[in-house]
Protein backbone atom coordinates (compact mmCIF):
# COMPACT_ATOMS: atom_id res chain seq x y z
CA UNK A 1 0.00 0.00 0.00
CA UNK A 2 1.03 3.56 -0.64
CA UNK A 3 0.96 5.54 2.60
CA UNK A 4 0.76 4.97 6.07
CA UNK A 5 1.21 2.16 8.38
CA UNK A 6 -0.63 -0.95 7.38
CA UNK A 7 -2.13 -3.44 10.19
CA UNK A 8 -3.23 -6.70 9.13
CA UNK A 9 -6.51 -8.07 11.26
CA UNK A 10 -7.81 -11.19 11.28
CA UNK A 11 -11.53 -11.93 13.12
CA UNK A 12 -11.87 -15.11 14.47
CA UNK A 13 -14.29 -15.07 16.69
CA UNK A 14 -17.07 -17.38 15.67
CA UNK A 15 -18.16 -20.31 17.08
CA UNK A 16 -17.55 -22.55 13.83
CA UNK A 17 -20.70 -24.71 14.65
CA UNK A 18 -21.39 -26.08 11.53
CA UNK A 19 -17.93 -27.31 11.18
CA UNK A 20 -17.80 -29.24 14.54
CA UNK A 21 -20.76 -30.69 13.88
CA UNK A 22 -19.45 -32.19 11.24
CA UNK A 23 -16.90 -34.03 12.99
CA UNK A 24 -13.88 -31.56 12.43
CA UNK A 25 -12.56 -31.96 15.38
CA UNK A 26 -10.66 -28.57 15.96
CA UNK A 27 -11.83 -24.75 16.58
CA UNK A 28 -12.52 -23.30 12.92
CA UNK A 29 -9.33 -21.45 13.05
CA UNK A 30 -7.26 -24.45 13.31
CA UNK A 31 -8.82 -26.58 10.42
CA UNK A 32 -5.67 -27.59 8.12
CA UNK A 33 -5.53 -25.65 5.02
CA UNK A 34 -2.07 -26.84 2.38
CA UNK A 35 -0.48 -28.52 6.01
CA UNK A 36 -1.16 -25.59 8.15
CA UNK A 37 -4.25 -24.11 10.74
CA UNK A 38 -6.21 -21.83 8.62
CA UNK A 39 -4.60 -19.05 11.38
CA UNK A 40 -1.22 -19.75 10.91
CA UNK A 41 -1.72 -19.28 6.82
CA UNK A 42 -3.63 -16.56 7.40
CA UNK A 43 -0.92 -14.67 9.83
CA UNK A 44 1.77 -15.82 7.35
CA UNK A 45 -0.06 -14.34 4.24
CA UNK A 46 -0.63 -10.82 5.81
CA UNK A 47 3.27 -10.87 6.81
CA UNK A 48 3.89 -11.59 3.51
CA UNK A 49 2.00 -9.36 1.43
CA UNK A 50 3.36 -5.95 3.63
CA UNK A 51 1.27 -5.65 6.65
CA UNK A 52 3.34 -4.10 9.55
CA UNK A 53 1.49 -5.37 12.56
CA UNK A 54 -0.79 -8.54 12.93
CA UNK A 55 -3.77 -8.78 15.41
CA UNK A 56 -6.10 -11.62 15.42
CA UNK A 57 -8.98 -11.50 17.40
CA UNK A 58 -10.04 -15.22 18.70
CA UNK A 59 -12.76 -16.31 20.40
CA UNK A 60 -12.34 -16.64 23.99
CA UNK A 61 -12.80 -20.40 24.75
CA UNK A 62 -10.43 -21.42 21.76
CA UNK A 63 -7.81 -22.11 24.38
CA UNK A 64 -6.20 -24.50 21.52
CA UNK A 65 -5.78 -21.25 19.28
CA UNK A 66 -4.02 -19.12 22.00
CA UNK A 67 -1.83 -22.01 22.81
CA UNK A 68 -0.57 -22.66 19.09
CA UNK A 69 0.06 -18.61 18.67
CA UNK A 70 1.71 -17.79 21.85
CA UNK A 71 5.34 -17.22 21.12
CA UNK A 72 4.91 -17.94 17.86
CA UNK A 73 6.31 -15.58 15.15
CA UNK A 74 5.56 -14.66 11.77
CA UNK A 75 7.92 -11.01 11.51
CA UNK A 76 5.58 -8.29 12.25
CA UNK A 77 4.56 -7.75 15.90
CA UNK A 78 1.66 -10.32 16.70
CA UNK A 79 -0.92 -9.45 19.12
CA UNK A 80 -3.65 -11.94 19.96
CA UNK A 81 -6.88 -10.85 21.78
CA UNK A 82 -9.59 -12.61 23.07
CA UNK A 83 -13.54 -11.98 22.47
CA UNK A 84 -16.71 -13.32 22.82
CA UNK A 85 -19.09 -10.78 20.76
CA UNK A 86 -22.14 -11.01 19.38
CA UNK A 87 -21.34 -10.64 15.87
CA UNK A 88 -18.33 -10.22 13.51
CA UNK A 89 -19.22 -6.48 13.65
CA UNK A 90 -18.81 -6.19 17.27
CA UNK A 91 -15.95 -8.42 16.55
CA UNK A 92 -14.29 -5.70 14.22
CA UNK A 93 -15.25 -2.72 16.14
CA UNK A 94 -13.15 -4.23 19.01
CA UNK A 95 -10.24 -5.56 16.58
CA UNK A 96 -10.17 -1.80 15.03
CA UNK A 97 -10.04 -0.53 18.39
CA UNK A 98 -7.17 -2.51 19.48
CA UNK A 99 -5.51 -1.55 16.54
CA UNK A 100 -2.73 1.75 16.20
CA UNK A 101 -3.59 4.06 13.52
CA UNK A 102 -3.54 3.46 9.84
CA UNK A 103 -4.66 1.46 7.58
CA UNK A 104 -6.22 -2.08 7.98
CA UNK A 105 -6.55 -4.81 5.80
CA UNK A 106 -8.79 -7.46 7.29
CA UNK A 107 -9.87 -11.25 6.51
CA UNK A 108 -12.09 -13.27 8.39
CA UNK A 109 -10.59 -16.48 9.21
CA UNK A 110 -11.98 -18.96 7.04
CA UNK A 111 -10.99 -16.83 3.61
CA UNK A 112 -9.21 -19.14 1.18
CA UNK A 113 -7.44 -17.79 -1.92
CA UNK A 114 -4.18 -18.65 -3.39
CA UNK A 115 -0.69 -16.55 -2.79
CA UNK A 116 -0.98 -14.42 -5.94
CA UNK A 117 -4.40 -13.32 -5.28
CA UNK A 118 -3.87 -12.74 -2.15
CA UNK A 119 -1.12 -10.34 -3.02
CA UNK A 120 -3.49 -8.51 -5.78
CA UNK A 121 -6.44 -7.86 -3.51
CA UNK A 122 -3.76 -6.46 -1.08
CA UNK A 123 -2.44 -4.04 -4.20
CA UNK A 124 -5.99 -2.85 -5.34
CA UNK A 125 -7.19 -2.42 -1.16
CA UNK A 126 -4.27 0.23 -0.92
CA UNK A 127 -4.64 1.58 -4.41
CA UNK A 128 -8.58 2.16 -3.43
CA UNK A 129 -7.91 3.75 -0.18
CA UNK A 130 -5.91 5.83 -1.44
CA UNK A 131 -7.81 7.81 -3.92
CA UNK A 132 -10.47 8.00 -1.28
CA UNK A 133 -12.48 5.18 -0.66
CA UNK A 134 -13.38 4.44 3.07
CA UNK A 135 -13.86 0.52 2.77
CA UNK A 136 -12.57 -1.66 0.22
CA UNK A 137 -14.14 -5.11 -0.48
CA UNK A 138 -12.92 -7.87 -2.31
CA UNK A 139 -15.48 -9.45 -4.28
CA UNK A 140 -15.73 -12.21 -6.93
CA UNK A 141 -17.96 -13.61 -9.48
CA UNK A 142 -17.72 -16.94 -8.16
CA UNK A 143 -20.74 -17.82 -5.86
CA UNK A 144 -19.57 -20.17 -3.34
CA UNK A 145 -21.77 -18.51 -0.07
CA UNK A 146 -25.01 -20.70 1.00
CA UNK A 147 -25.63 -16.96 1.99
CA UNK A 148 -23.86 -14.66 -0.22
CA UNK A 149 -23.67 -11.02 0.03
CA UNK A 150 -24.39 -9.59 -3.35
CA UNK A 151 -22.28 -6.34 -4.56
CA UNK A 152 -24.09 -3.72 -7.30
CA UNK A 153 -21.44 -1.77 -8.62
CA UNK A 154 -20.75 1.28 -10.98
CA UNK A 155 -18.76 1.35 -13.79
CA UNK A 156 -15.46 2.28 -12.02
CA UNK A 157 -16.04 -0.41 -9.36
CA UNK A 158 -17.79 1.46 -6.64
CA UNK A 159 -20.62 0.12 -4.73
CA UNK A 160 -23.92 1.37 -5.28
CA UNK A 161 -25.87 -1.08 -3.15
CA UNK A 162 -25.56 -5.00 -1.63
CA UNK A 163 -28.16 -7.10 -1.50
CA UNK A 164 -29.04 -10.94 -0.20
CA UNK A 165 -30.83 -11.03 -4.06
CA UNK A 166 -29.17 -12.02 -6.88
CA UNK A 167 -27.41 -9.82 -9.39
CA UNK A 168 -26.53 -9.76 -12.84
CA UNK A 169 -23.84 -10.21 -13.53
CA UNK A 170 -22.57 -12.10 -10.41
CA UNK A 171 -21.07 -10.39 -7.76
CA UNK A 172 -20.78 -11.21 -4.53
CA UNK A 173 -18.45 -10.39 -1.40
CA UNK A 174 -15.34 -12.53 -0.77
CA UNK A 175 -14.93 -11.90 3.29
CA UNK A 176 -11.55 -9.64 2.96
CA UNK A 177 -11.74 -6.10 3.91
CA UNK A 178 -9.87 -2.63 3.52
CA UNK A 179 -10.57 0.21 6.07
CA UNK A 180 -9.76 3.71 5.81
CA UNK A 181 -9.84 6.01 9.18
CA UNK A 182 -13.14 6.61 8.39
CA UNK A 183 -14.49 3.34 8.77
CA UNK A 184 -13.14 2.93 12.11
CA UNK A 185 -15.01 5.17 13.20
CA UNK A 186 -18.15 3.83 11.56
CA UNK A 187 -18.11 0.63 12.59
CA UNK A 188 -18.16 1.67 16.28
CA UNK A 189 -21.27 4.32 15.44
CA UNK A 190 -22.77 0.97 13.69
CA UNK A 191 -22.50 -0.85 16.76
CA UNK A 192 -23.52 1.78 19.30
CA UNK A 193 -26.97 1.72 16.49
CA UNK A 194 -27.65 -1.81 16.75
CA UNK A 195 -26.17 -2.96 13.57
CA UNK A 196 -24.76 -6.29 13.80
CA UNK A 197 -22.67 -8.60 11.69
CA UNK A 198 -20.48 -7.29 8.81
CA UNK A 199 -23.19 -7.56 6.09
CA UNK A 200 -25.09 -5.03 8.01
CA UNK A 201 -22.37 -3.14 8.62
CA UNK A 202 -21.61 -2.79 5.12
CA UNK A 203 -25.48 -2.31 4.13
CA UNK A 204 -25.61 0.91 6.83
CA UNK A 205 -22.09 2.44 5.54
CA UNK A 206 -23.45 2.09 1.50
CA UNK A 207 -26.52 3.27 2.62
CA UNK A 208 -25.35 6.42 4.23
CA UNK A 209 -22.69 7.68 1.80
CA UNK A 210 -20.01 6.03 2.04
CA UNK A 211 -17.45 5.27 0.08
CA UNK A 212 -16.92 1.73 -0.77
CA UNK A 213 -14.50 0.09 -3.56
CA UNK A 214 -13.97 -3.19 -4.70
CA UNK A 215 -11.04 -5.26 -5.55
CA UNK A 216 -12.29 -8.62 -7.97
CA UNK A 217 -10.49 -11.59 -8.24
CA UNK A 218 -12.04 -14.47 -9.66
CA UNK A 219 -12.38 -16.86 -7.29
CA UNK A 220 -12.54 -16.85 -3.09
CA UNK A 221 -13.86 -19.79 -0.92
CA UNK A 222 -14.83 -19.76 2.95
CA UNK A 223 -14.92 -22.34 4.89
CA UNK A 224 -18.00 -23.13 6.69
CA UNK A 225 -18.79 -26.88 6.08
CA UNK A 226 -16.10 -29.83 6.16
CA UNK A 227 -16.83 -30.24 2.37
CA UNK A 228 -15.57 -26.62 1.96
CA UNK A 229 -12.39 -27.73 3.75
CA UNK A 230 -12.03 -30.75 1.07
CA UNK A 231 -12.58 -28.06 -1.93
CA UNK A 232 -10.52 -25.33 -0.29
CA UNK A 233 -7.86 -27.86 0.23
CA UNK A 234 -8.12 -29.84 -3.49
CA UNK A 235 -7.94 -26.16 -4.85
CA UNK A 236 -5.11 -25.14 -3.33
CA UNK A 237 -2.98 -27.83 -4.58
CA UNK A 238 -4.35 -27.47 -8.37
CA UNK A 239 -2.34 -26.32 -11.59
CA UNK A 240 -4.75 -23.13 -11.36
CA UNK A 241 -4.21 -22.06 -7.68
CA UNK A 242 -0.51 -22.45 -7.91
CA UNK A 243 -0.10 -20.89 -11.21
Amino acid sequence: MRDGRVHGLILAGGEGARLSAEGVGVPKPLAPLGGEPLVVRLLATLAEVGCETLTCMVRDDFAAVFQLLDGRRFGPPLAVHACHTASSLHTLARGLEAIPAGLVFCTMVDTVMPPNDWRAVYGGVGDALAVGEDVVLAVTPFVDDESPLYVRRDARGRVLALSDEPVDPPCVTGGVYGFGGMARRAAADAVGQGVARMRGFLKWLVGRGGRVGTVTVPRILDIDHAVDLRLANAWLASPEAQA
